[in-house]
């Protein structure tokens, strides 16, 4: 049997940061995760991507993977307008007296970096899946699909959406199916986008614009199920055209370069983050609407308060009273988050008068009030 300090099941970007994030402090440390850990980067981009905030990208530097990303494109302006209202909203580093709102950057890149800096550490990758998990008295005992099986103190689940450590601690979560799609995919403009995300809010879809190079950009088509099928049944060409009348002609023709991916959308919080010897972190935790962009920003948040938590608690790894600590902190961000995108999604596909009406005054009273902008400005960036 195989004795770790800390075993992390999921070898994505977040379990990765976490990973790294206490890589100096002497522990013994495993990622579990039976996919390949270190994509290959392709000339072309890829089509997952995130919008990582500044505050992410602190982390990703205090960790050492941000040098080691190899694409990464600078926004400095969102722009957000209604098809079914006079709203619009405008954040810009010129309100914040800040040198950027964040980067555009394919996920694969970012886990790409994090592997390369893992290569200097002594954490080790393990190449199975965990078919089953025995609480033992300080720590947890995992069985792989290979036989194998490992203990640990602290059990750390990374493992996403679908969390197979939730699963098997038997740790409950609210799901919200939103009973909608995302189609994913990357496009050519033939006019800039100017260093700006862009979004617009349609009758019944909304369409997020995130820029990879000045005429390249991801698409996040979020639609209802019925909606979304239909619009897979076009040609690229056809599916390039509506893209491009739902944005108004703004940036001219598009051409989709990529391959069009779609995925159902669905909110999930776990009722625990954590047990003895036990925390959930990222998708595992909880995933919300693609509507804000602040997904992989939630996990990387988490992956900062617990590592704190842990490196600055002298208690045994896995008290239960530190862990505890970082889900009180989390847990009202990321809820509040989830509720948030919500309430937007919600909104939005309202399209009576006086919600139209309202929706419209409700983006305008942000846009021209200095207080509310730098508020929400600050609350996005900061996550």
């Amino acid at each position: 049997m195989g004795n770790f300090d800390i075993i992390i099941v999921g070898g994505g970007m977040v379990g990765q940061a976490f990973a790294l994030s206490m890589a100096k402090s002497n522990l013994s440390i495993a990622i579990i995760e039976p996919n390949n850990p270190n994509p290959k980067i392709k000339e072309n981009f890829h089509t997952r991507t995130s919008a990582i905030t500044p505050a992410s990208e602190t982390l990703l530097k205090n960790i050492g993977a941000w040098d080691l990303i190899q694409r990464k494109h600078t926004f400095t302006n969102t722009k957000v307008w209604d098809e079914n209202s006079h709203g619009t909203l405008d954040f810009s580093i010129s309100e914040g007296g800040l040198t950027h709102l964040g980067h555009i950057i394919e996920n694969d890149c970012i886990q790409s970096a994090m592997y390369a800096s893992l290569c200097d550490t002594k954490v080790m990758f393990i190449s199975a899946k965990v078919n089953g998990l025995d609480k033992v008295e300080y720590g947890y005992c995992l069985h792989l699909d290979d036989k194998r099986r490992l203990q640990c103190s602290l059990l750390i689940g990374a493992d996403g959406a679908c969390s197979r450590v939730r699963d098997l601690t038997n740790i409950g979560f609210s799901e919200n199916n939103y009973q909608q799609k995302a189609i994913v995919c990357n496009i050519r403009s033939s006019k800039g986008f100017e260093n700006t995300t862009w979004q617009r809010f349609l009758s019944k879809s909304i369409v997020a614009l995130l820029p990879l190079s000045k005429n390249e950009a991801a698409v996040v088509w979020s639609a209802a199920n019925h909606l979304t099928d239909e619009l897979l049944e076009l040609s690229s060409k056809e599916l390039a055209k509506r893209l491009s009348m739902s944005v108004e002609y703004r940036f001219g023709e598009f051409e989709i370069l990529s391959k069009i991916q779609v995925f159902p959308l669905i909110e999930r919080s776990a009722k625990e983050y954590v047990k003895e010897s036990l925390a959930l972190i990222g998708d595992a935790a909880h995933n919300i609407h693609p509507l804000a962009g602040q997904g992989v920003n939630l996990g990387f948040a988490d992956v900062a308060e617990l590592s704190q938590q842990l490196q600055t608690n002298n208690k045994f790894l896995g008290d239960y009273l530190v862990l505890r600590k970082y889900a009180r902190a989390r847990r009202l961000d990321n809820e509040l988050m989830a509720k948030t995108m919500t309430g937007l999604n919600w909104v939005y596909k309202k399209n009576n008068e006086p919600l139209r009406w309202l929706r419209g005054f409700g983006m305008n009273l942000i846009n021209e009030s200095p207080m509310l902008k730098s508020f929400f400005q600050k609350h996005t960036i900061r996550n």
